[in-house]
């Protein structure tokens, strides 16, 4: 039965059937020749996997990123950032990547971040004379933080297959999210000195800079209440995407005034969309997950480490391998829903805590957003800079660099993960 699942499913994606759709069609091929599997039961499997209080989470933070970036908040952000460090070597690549990290306590998307940052920063960056392939590259890399600062949707969904606290999961990315901003600025400062980009000339004014600082508080206050509530435990996080929605919602509407019917109506259908996508990858995962389970594919993997591999660093060594194959392939949410079952049995095996785990998955399947073939950040970034996709990915060289760097951190150091 595995077999014809991972064929029918490669089958599919071959002929760019979209991924739910490619893991339907497996899952369900394999019920159909199964005399074992009721499909009514493979039904029951997919709808019960969507049941689930801690969803709820995803479509506010969803609605929460679209309401503060798409007004005069993301805007304001953005503004008081470029007036702050744009004026270094780099420095319009550094705002890029402090705006995602920032946006990153916020939506916990990074196609969302892609999209929203990109869309306002690339065009000021390519007035400012900035080499667009760089300024794709940049952003397409530094939304990969947003999934790894609180909030954050794949580790959620972690949280939903694996059992773990989303609580734990979303504390624990706050070090590695914060270290891959401060590396990802320092590549962009040293690229930025080494070829001499153009940047802000314009000496920073205080009274200006205190103006904008202070109309872009709500922006830089939310993430900062999100990881209070979270850290100390004032709200659960389905409680804190509410709460977040509610803050995001009543600062559009009172503080900045631009937060009409039309565009709460805009806002919810984008997040209700993105929502359903979402979903969909979750039941049909969901579907695959369990056939595999109920075929014991995951013990046959676990037995199969335990004869011929040395010891845990090992494993670690081929969970990150199978992981970044399979992020260049497939989609962040569908491959944490599929991995993680497979992979919670190995970690078991050899000792290693499940929120480290899951940590160490989010980074790794980031990469392969902006890693070709199907590098979903990397694309959206390209169109919006009006670029080749291989440039971009060109100018992509230290940016691979600092987050395999990370990501070996996060797999072996333990203590890089906050508790």
């Amino acid at each position: 039965m595995t077999a014809l699942i991972l064929v029918v499913f490669l089958a599919a994606a071959v002929v760019a059937i979209p991924i739910a759709h490619a893991l339907l069609v497996a899952a369900m091929a394999a019920a159909a020749t199964s005399d074992r599997v009721p499909l009514d039961l493979l039904v029951q499997q997919m709808v019960a996997q969507v049941q689930s209080f801690p969803l709820i989470a995803i479509p506010f933070f969803m609605l929460t990123g679209t309401l503060m970036m798409g007004g005069k908040l993301g805007e304001a952000l953005i503004g008081v950032l470029s007036t702050l460090i744009g004026r270094f070597h780099g420095g319009p690549g550094q705002v890029g990547v402090l705006s995602s990290t920032i946006f990153g306590g916020v939506s916990g998307s990074a196609v969302a971040d892609a999209s929203a940052i990109g869309s306002l920063l690339i065009p000021w960056q390519k007035r400012l004379g900035y080499p667009p392939a760089f300024s794709a590259a940049t952003l397409a890399a530094a939304a990969t933080i947003d999934i790894l600062i609180p909030p954050s949707i794949p580790m959620i969904l972690f949280a939903l297959v694996s059992n773990t606290s989303v609580a734990a999961l979303f504390v624990a990315g706050i070090l590695p999210g914060l270290l891959m901003c401060a590396l990802f600025m320092a590549v962009c400062w040293w690229v930025g000195k080494r070829r001499n980009f153009p940047r802000e000339t314009r000496p920073l004014q205080w009274a200006v800079f205190r103006k904008q600082l202070a109309y872009a508080a709500p922006a830089l206050l939310l993430p900062v209440l999100i990881v209070i509530f979270l850290r100390f435990g004032i709200a659960t996080p389905t409680e804190v995407a509410v709460l977040s929605t509610l803050f995001a919602g009543v600062v559009s509407a009172v503080v900045y005034r631009d937060l009409g019917l039309k565009r709460l109506h805009a806002a919810i259908v984008e997040a209700g969309l993105a929502t359903g996508v979402v979903l969909l990858v979750i039941m049909s995962s969901a579907a695959i997950g369990w056939l595999l389970t109920f075929d014991r594919m995951p013990d046959g993997i676990v037995a199969w480490a335990q004869t011929h591999l040395s010891g845990g660093w090992s494993v670690i060594l081929l969970m990150n391998a199978l992981m970044l194959v399979c992020g260049m392939f497939i989609d962040l949410p569908a491959a944490v829903l599929l991995l993680t079952p497979v992979f919670v049995p190995l970690a078991n095996a050899i000792g290693m805590d499940l929120v480290q785990l899951g940590i160490m998955m989010t980074v790794n399947l980031a990469i392969g957003l902006y890693t070709p073939p199907v590098g979903t950040t990397l694309f959206i970034t390209s169109a919006v800079a009006k670029v080749k996709v291989g440039e971009t990915v060109r100018e992509l060289g230290p940016f691979y660099a600092v987050a395999f760097f990370v990501l070996l951190l996060v797999s072996y150091v333990p203590a890089t993960i906050l508790k």
